[in-house]
């Protein structure tokens, strides 16, 4: 084992211009200045990736295969490459020693080895082979890693799915764990912290200054973007803390860490968190036949489809027949569709889809719901009071979702947010 790490991972609005990406450069040299031993792993520049999709999307509506993989994954490319740039050009004006020449090197998925599986777009990482990383490092030299990608066993490029750069950097720092003394991990956004909701929805959220691996994976699976919760999941499963901060004001953020490192005053916070997700499609299949296989059926091909569902409601079978209801993300939507109606089989002859867009899903996350009874209730209460109608519900120990009509999204937000008390939580920056 030798010294330390500190990976830092830097968005896509970090490195959204080229003022930001020298602005990032300096960051990594004054970190290594103070003695860190730095990784970064860079998104594409803001906006790169949705340009690309838009691309891909004329070409085909659904598109699926390791060519579309290749094409999003070039945002991460040129990202390395500018970042690689900027910090070897402001190392040669501050006149450091350059170790091989260079004070920083660029490295894509497939050079440092992060092997994935072959779901295309959301592809889940299998290991990472950090020789070359350690090679660099050991030799002074910053790696500056393309987060978001891969390649799988048969040398194709694979994407993580939104957000994945978040992953590849707690990926990265749990490979380099064991290795090191201790690694550390900071994720670098346009906010400067985990926030008790969307602020842009309700202006009185507020800062959190410890919230837990628990609670920040229902929030992400939920709506909040600040960090893909497959990130958290392995940041959870390494004991690896994250440093949610700003790369515009380097102020502290917020600590993800395990609930025992909360502390007693969140310890004692029943609801921690608000979340919203405006990006909802209800599928209602009618005429469904009353089968023991039939679900499995169903929700297999949907799985095969690398499609997530979240809600599922079914009813009670009448007359041989049942009515089942689901929900997925907006961005499933035509992919949902394709699956269904591949379903209209002779098994399946009389099925009727009905799809339902423009709906919203909120939630109340926290792990004080395990020891709290009331919480449903409350909230059920609070949406009642602004005429806000419930269609579906679900719950786990620590969260409670409500699908809503999207138009009042904000109202429902702002509803739970003060009726929670989370207006003026304690133990909030």
């Amino acid at each position: 084992m030798r010294s330390s790490i500190l990976v830092q991972k830097f968005g896509g609005t970090s490195v959204g211009s080229i003022e930001r990406i020298q602005s990032v450069a300096r960051w990594a040299l004054d970190s290594q200045a103070r003695g860190e031993r730095v990784v970064l792993v860079v998104s594409a520049m803001s906006g790169d990736t949705n340009r690309l999709v838009s691309l891909a999307t004329q070409v085909d509506p659904i598109p699926q295969s390791s060519e579309y993989d290749l094409l999003i994954a070039s945002g991460e490319q040129v990202s390395v490459g500018l970042v690689t740039l900027a910090i070897n050009a402001e190392a040669r004006k501050r006149g450091l020693a350059l170790p091989q020449g260079r004070a920083a090197r660029g490295l894509l998925g497939h050079q440092i080895g992060i092997l994935t599986d072959s779901v295309y777009s959301k592809a889940r990482i299998r290991a990472i082979d950090t020789s070359v990383l350690e090679r660099e490092i050991e030799r002074g030299v910053i790696p500056v890693i393309a987060g978001f990608q891969g390649v799988d066993d048969e040398g194709n490029i694979t994407t993580l799915g939104r957000g994945g750069s978040d992953t590849s950097a707690v990926a990265v720092a749990a490979a380099l764990r064991g290795r090191y003394e201790q690694v550390d991990c900071e994720i670098y956004t346009d906010v400067d912290g985990v926030y008790t909701t969307d602020p842009r929805l309700c202006p009185k959220a507020r800062k959190v200054a410890r919230i837990s691996y628990e609670e920040m994976m229902e929030l992400a699976s939920l709506g909040a973007k600040v960090l893909q919760i497959r990130s958290v999941e392995l940041a959870a499963k390494y004991g690896i803390p994250l440093h949610v901060r700003s790369s515009f004001d380097p102020v502290e953020g917020t600590w993800v860490v395990a609930k025992e490192q909360l502390g007693e005053s969140m310890e004692n916070v029943v609801v921690s968190g608000v979340a919203a997700d405006a990006a909802q499609v209800k599928w209602t299949l009618q005429n469904v036949p009353d089968q023991p296989s039939v679900a499995a059926r169903i929700f297999g091909a949907l799985s095969e489809a690398a499609i997530v569902v979240d809600v599922i409601v079914q009813d009670i079978s009448q007359q041989g027949q049942l009515t089942v209801s689901f929900t997925v993300g907006q961005a499933d939507a035509a992919k949902t569709r394709q699956v269904l109606e591949g379903l209209k089989t002779a098994d399946f002859r009389d099925l009727r889809i009905v799809e339902r867009a423009g709906l919203a899903k909120v939630s109340v996350v926290g792990v004080g719901m395990q020891n709290h009874p009331g919480v449903a209730t409350q909230m059920f209460k609070l949406l009642a009071q602004s005429d806000i109608n419930i269609e579906l519900i679900t719950t786990s120990e620590i969260k409670i979702s409500c699908l809503i009509d999207g138009n009042r999204t904000r109202d429902a937000v702002q509803a739970l947010h003060s009726g929670f008390g989370l207006d003026r939580l304690e133990g909030v920056v």
